[in-house]
């Protein structure tokens, strides 16, 4: 990074991701960002809710963790590769910070991870973690059906997460850690604690980045979440430069269709990824940001998107309302319509808030609007090593 330049915080943490093996100072980091280094060291902690040195710190102990699980390398080389000189103060400052020595913590076995969600699975694989356990329907998660069927050893029923045989499928699953979920049963909480479960719920109300920093930490897997977080960030970059060359000021109103009934439809995927990474304008802007509202053909003629993309529900009555809602003329007056910019998202992954789940989305919705691909490596299956090499 060139000196004398002022960089953002954002930058600088980002920076501090990608040289955490190298010696960096307070100093040094303080003057990249044009500031005195008190100053700075405060302003990064309110900003990032830690301090500069724990998260360096966060970020040495899990590549540390990384090399001793899975490597052959000595300890000294080891405590090279994480930044630190002397592999005495390194051997004393990982005890410290995990509990263990490193001697007591090289090749202990890999944790078996459950997840009890979609969304769960999505934030796991984002860290680099397939889970020993999960819920696999064909219909429902068709995306991690097909492709980890055979790497999940559990599989759980979506339709009966809430029933005791899917509960104690997991506490006979012996599994170290398991993610669960908000819309859980009290009672089922209260068991898994008693059978010995270490057991995480992510907060429902907080952004996928958010609850993914959360397991992250909880998993010790914070250097998996920073490399996924800038490979995340890169990738949205490029989408929204692509989606600006060919939507420009073009507004967006996404509509759900259950039964005869239209919405004016906005989850938090669709408002992170549509109208955040993307950045297309809302045409429907009468809610909050989040909103299921119902819309007549009349209401949407007069907002007159450019753009529609629709979520029609899969039961039998609406998806023959959508067939006859097609040669309708309202429909087919609109003006998205005749401009054949009508667009369908399915329920995977549009109904899935997780970090899979919105690179998943972003790789869609680019695709459907300008036909390019954002990230030409995507068919790499996430949450296999070899996608985060040592």
């Amino acid at each position: 990074m060139k000196q004398g330049k002022r960089v953002s915080l954002n930058v600088i943490r980002d920076y501090i991701a990608e040289h955490y093996h190298e010696p960096l100072s307070l100093d040094q980091l303080a003057g990249m960002a044009g500031l005195r280094p008190k100053y700075f060291g405060e302003l990064f902690k309110k900003t990032f809710g830690q301090s500069l040195m724990d998260y360096l710190t966060g970020l040495r102990m899990g590549r540390a963790k990384q090399y001793l699980q899975e490597s052959d390398y000595l300890l000294r080389e080891i405590a090279h590769k994480v930044g630190y000189s002397d592999e005495f103060y390194f051997s004393r400052k990982f005890k410290k910070e995990t509990g263990v020595a490193p001697s007591a913590f090289i090749r202990q076995p890999l944790r078996r991870i459950a997840a009890c969600s979609a969304a769960a699975v999505g934030q796991l694989l984002a860290l680099d973690i397939i889970p020993v356990a999960a819920p696999l329907d064909a219909k429902w998660t068709s995306y991690y059906y097909n492709k980890y069927y055979e790497a999940i050893e559990i599989h759980l029923r979506v339709d009966l997460m809430d029933q005791e045989l899917e509960r104690d499928k997991l506490i006979k699953s012996r599994t170290d850690a398991i993610i669960g979920h908000d819309a859980w049963d009290p009672q089922w909480e209260e068991h898994l604690l008693r059978n010995s479960q270490n057991l995480f719920i992510p907060r429902e109300e907080e952004r996928w980045d958010e609850q993914l920093r959360a397991i992250a930490v909880f998993l010790g897997r914070e250097l998996q979440l920073e490399l996924w977080l800038q490979r995340f960030a890169a990738r949205s970059a490029l989408a929204r430069e692509q989606v600006a060359a060919v939507a420009g000021e073009e507004r967006c109103m996404v509509l759900r269709l259950y039964e005869g009934e239209l919405h004016a439809y906005c989850n938090r995927g669709i408002r992170d990824v549509i109208f955040g990474e993307l950045a297309l304008r809302p045409a429907y802007t009468r809610g909050g940001p989040l909103y299921n509202e119902p819309v007549t053909l009349e209401e949407v003629r007069l907002l007159n998107p450019e753009r529609l993309m629709l979520i029609i529900c899969p039961d039998f009555t609406t998806r023959r309302h959508w067939l006859s809602l097609q040669h309708s003329g309202s429909w087919r007056s609109l003006s998205a319509v005749q401009a054949g910019k009508v667009d369908l998202l399915p329920s995977d992954p549009w109904f899935e808030y997780s970090a899979v789940a919105l690179d998943r989305m972003l790789e869609e919705a680019v695709l459907m609007l300008t036909g390019n691909s954002p990230n030409p490596e995507q068919d790499t299956v996430h949450g296999y090593p070899a996608v985060y090499p040592l």
